[in-house]
């Protein structure tokens, strides 16, 4: 049957003319399916922190259907998203046994998402990354979480962005900005700790001179962050094993020190919550396409999800010969195509060669001030 992982977009990008969305591959498998009169349910669960459980019901070819081969890569794209937006340790893979081993096969230490195996479970969740095969109707009921998060605006704040290329802190009473920096910095280059505690101390202070007091301190960074604890980030890449606990308890650390409440979340979880307040409205997806690409959700009923929202590692692209990620290793994810990296990816198509020795901050100024001058290969890049 036809390929349906490569369904070009009607609009294609100038400069990735390969370019495959994923969405309109989904979109196209699920009508073959449902057309074909041959339809098997799937079921898939994925498991994280606390027992909460998010769950996505689709439909998939039969076993003994002619096109049930393309169940698979279906099926394991699927898994890879939900993975990174709703995060989890252990998914259940409700319908056929035939994908179920699949996805075991590829989500295991040998497996082609190995990255992903070692990641989601001994690294974020700390428990053994789990695939649990079984029929649709055993796979486990929803359990979704959220929580209210943010929106005050009162008192002598504190704000401090954390990015891979630069970090920025604010100080606002009442909302009003008296105070605002922006420091640029390359923490993945640096294996010690306390350079990221100092560096981080050395913005809240600065912040903290043109306030009377702090009442509270929020911010944002990227990574993982869970109860205010990094469990994964690129920031902190540089930082050996043996010393990551001291990173786990950085910021625990900080709102000990300063004794001011703390709260840390998701560079892409501090975009969603921002649109939601500046939009005054809920059901805000938010995308902070900096170093890499960040992701967050503000539900209906104005919380945030517990989600990852790790978009980063998403798969958008099923072109075959999409750009591997040079963290994951997997190819035709979100950060290649909504953040600096893609800048980086198509400037040498867009006739810009960007020198190799200053760092990325600079690097997409470079590329920037070449836009900013109407040169037509930047604009194709933006």
């Amino acid at each position: 049957m036809e390929d349906l992982t490569l369904v070009k977009p009607r609009f294609t990008p100038p400069l990735d003319e390969g370019f495959c969305p994923v969405a309109l591959a989904s979109r196209a498998f699920r009508q073959a399916v449902l057309a074909s009169g041959a339809v098997a349910p799937l079921v898939l669960a994925i498991e994280r922190n606390d027992g909460a459980v998010s769950r996505y019901e689709t439909v998939v070819f039969a076993d003994d259907h002619s096109g049930a081969a393309a169940n698979l890569r279906y099926a394991e794209r699927l898994v890879k998203f939900l993975l990174w937006q709703r995060g989890g340790w252990k998914v259940y893979v409700g319908g056929s046994s035939r994908i179920g081993e699949h996805i075991r096969q590829c989500y295991s230490a040998a497996g082609d998402r190995h990255f992903d195996y070692h990641f989601m479970g001994e690294e974020v969740y700390e428990r053994p990354f789990t695939v649990v095969v079984c029929a649709p109707q055993e796979a486990p009921p929803a359990n979704e979480t959220s929580k209210p998060l943010g929106r005050h605006l009162d008192g002598c704040r504190i704000g401090f962005d954390l990015g891979a290329s630069d970090r920025k802190a604010s100080a606002v009473i009442d909302g009003r900005p008296v105070y605002s920096e922006e420091v640029i910095w390359e923490p993945r280059k640096h294996s010690d700790p306390d350079y990221h505690y100092r560096k981080i101390m050395a913005g809240l202070k600065s912040a903290a001179a043109h306030l009377p007091r702090v009442d509270a301190i929020g911010g944002s960074s990227a990574g993982i962050i869970i109860n205010n604890r990094p469990m994964v980030a690129s920031l902190f890449r540089g930082v050996p094993k043996d010393r990551f606990h001291q990173v786990r308890n950085l910021f625990l650390r900080i709102a000990d020190e300063l004794s001011v409440p703390l709260e840390v979340i998701n560079d892409g979880d501090v975009t969603a919550l921002a649109g939601a307040m500046s939009l005054d409205d809920n059901g805000v997806l938010g995308i902070a396409m900096g170093s890499s690409q960040a992701a967050g959700y503000v539900d209906r009923d104005g919380n945030l999800t517990g989600w990852l929202s790790e978009l980063a590692f998403a798969p958008v692209d099923y072109n075959p010969a999409a750009p591997a990620d040079e963290w994951s290793g997997d190819h035709g994810v979100g950060a290649s195509y909504f953040s600096q990296q893609c800048v980086f990816r198509l400037a040498p198509r867009a006739g810009i060669q960007i020198p190799d020795d200053i760092p990325d901050a600079e690097k997409l100024k470079f590329v920037q001030r070449y836009l900013e001058a109407g040169h037509p290969g930047a604009i194709q890049i933006w």
